[in-house]
């Protein structure tokens, strides 16, 4: 079972914490981690792209001429989609891009970031997330301190989450504050540095074991 260091904010070593391998030891599966990249954007889409049909286009619904005798083409509305400035037909309309994401492989893409960022020596874990003020300057100064200079996730319980942490956090360029749970595979890839709280850590260390652990059940259930 690997072990990790957890520091406080001035980076000095406060303790260690037992990290499971069927968490962080797993192979980094990136095709299920493309997956779960794809349904994350996708969900995330506005799709609010539209285009105005017959019925919604301004015009007059009446005949402009009778049916037969005028030499003319046949036609029943101005609003026609052959018409210039009629309706358009077949175009965009707003819509949902989201789709079904299984659970399980859902978790089993964050096990993957998980392990891929230990492997990186992208994962940092502290003892505390808090600060003694509310102060972007004092998150920026821990940061530098924990070599997250450039882009950092922060993962916090919803516990321990305070006011000072979220307010000193939130004006950072390239940092953003999530909780344990609702982490996302997305959120790892995308920022260089994870920065996790050790009762984040923990929390997060759980509740992927158990998926481990319910997959393992039902694969026996499947070989008996």
């Amino acid at each position: 079972m690997a072990k990790i260091n957890v520091v406080d904010l001035g980076g000095n070593k406060v303790g260690e914490l037992e990290l499971a391998d069927e968490v962080f030891g797993v192979e980094v599966n990136k095709a299920l981690l493309w997956e779960s990249v794809n349904h994350y954007r996708a969900s995330m889409r506005q799709g609010t792209a539209a285009t105005k049909n017959k019925k919604l286009v301004s015009g007059s619904g009446k005949k402009l001429w009778k049916q037969k005798g005028t030499g003319r083409a046949r036609v029943g509305s101005v609003r026609s989609p052959i018409w210039r400035h009629g309706g358009t037909v077949h175009g965009p309309q707003p819509r949902s891009y989201d789709y079904q994401f299984p659970k399980k492989k859902l978790l089993g893409a964050l096990a993957s970031a998980l392990a891929s960022k230990l492997a990186d020596g992208r994962l940092t874990v502290v003892s505390t997330l808090e600060t003694a003020e509310p102060k972007t300057k004092l998150y920026r100064q821990a940061l530098d301190v924990l070599d997250a200079k450039k882009t950092a996730l922060l993962v916090e319980t919803s516990q321990k989450l305070t006011e000072n942490l979220f307010l000193g956090s939130r004006n950072l360029d390239g940092v953003e504050l999530v909780l344990s749970s609702e982490v996302h595979p997305y959120d790892l890839l995308r920022y260089e540095h994870a920065i996790f709280s050790q009762a984040a850590i923990e929390a997060l260390q759980d509740v992927l074991k158990k998926n481990v652990s319910r997959r393992k059940l039902a694969a026996k259930k499947e070989v008996a």
